[in-house]
């Protein structure tokens, strides 16, 4: 490809996991951000929620200074509070609905764009149409809440099934069953699918892209380890491109983006131009800075061979 990925998609960064020292220190929120601020490859940040009101307003004034849009990542807090929007209890779906909301009241306050989640635990053969219908339920009662407010999206990622996160959503052809659903009843919904979880649901990009052309509203690239359950980075925690042991590198990284072409995601036009986020992590001694340089390097790399 000739012409810039700029003309076709907004690049972006999952804030929190290129410095994942961010969880456990709010000090080092705002100057981390500063860092991507001032790399103006960068024109989307996805960000955790913060407990300080008053950095809020830091990293919106930042962030609106830099001319860096932002978008709300709610999947940090679902996990660390193991919140599950589609139990199969009542009351744990109703106190998961809480904090979501509250959250998306964060969003709003930080001015994002959209609003990114995950599902809760698949509960099994037995009860996943179950748990499904609860997911849908509390999916549309989560857009409802935020169009109330104004119009920013809920957007739910698609995760594994059966290596970490064991999310009932799941495979990507049942995400998108679920989505057809939720679809059917609210307007700002949509799929965020992630390169990094393709090798872990043993999908394709065309498979993935495929399925879920027309409800794919966010995506993610990374990498992923699967087949060393020895390995620092195994399972779902999205080491850099081409380490030893990884799925993911130049050559799967351009396959994807072909795919994000032919299934629409990408194309000539497009306005506002969609999304398209590195998902990377530092592992011990490694540096945020190296890898994140090494991200763009792998997808000047594989631009070139789209």
């Amino acid at each position: 490809m000739y012409a810039p990925w700029s003309n076709y998609f907004r690049l972006g960064l999952v804030h929190f996991m290129a410095y994942p020292q961010v969880g456990q220190d709010e000090s080092q929120v705002l100057p981390t951000i500063a860092e991507v601020a001032a790399d103006s490859d960068f024109e989307v940040l996805e960000v955790r929620g913060v407990s300080d009101p008053a950095l809020r307003v830091k990293i919106k004034e930042l962030c609106r200074s830099a001319h860096l849009d932002l978008a709300y990542a709610a999947q940090p807090l679902m996990l660390g509070r193991k919140l599950n929007p589609n139990s199969l209890d009542a009351a744990e779906r109703q106190e998961a609905l809480k904090v979501l909301k509250a959250a998306v009241d964060e969003a709003y306050e930080l001015g994002a764009q959209g609003f990114a989640l995950l599902s809760g635990p698949d509960p099994g053969d037995a009860k996943r149409a179950e748990g499904m219908a609860y997911l849908v339920e509390s999916l549309v009662e989560l857009c409802r809440y935020s169009k109330s407010k104004g119009d920013m999206p809920i957007v739910l990622e698609v995760f594994d099934r059966s290596i970490e996160k064991k999310a009932i959503a799941g495979p990507t052809v049942e995400a998108v069953e679920m989505a057809k659903a939720v679809k059917a009843q609210v307007d700002n919904f949509g799929l965020m699918i992630d390169l990094s979880h393709l090798p872990l649901l043993n999908e394709t990009p065309e498979e993935a892209l495929t399925a879920a052309a027309g409800y794919m509203v966010h995506a993610h690239i990374g990498n992923a380890v699967m087949r060393d359950t020895s390995h620092p980075a195994y399972g779902d925690q999205h080491p850099r491109f081409g380490i030893p042991g990884g799925e993911n590198d130049v050559a799967e990284l351009a396959e994807f983006l072909r795919w994000l072409f032919r299934t629409g995601y990408l194309a000539d036009g497009k306005n506002p131009r969609p999304i398209v986020s590195f998902e990377v992590k530092p592992l011990a001694g490694e540096s945020s800075a190296a890898v994140i340089a090494g991200s763009k390097r792998a997808l000047a790399a594989a631009w070139a061979q789209v």
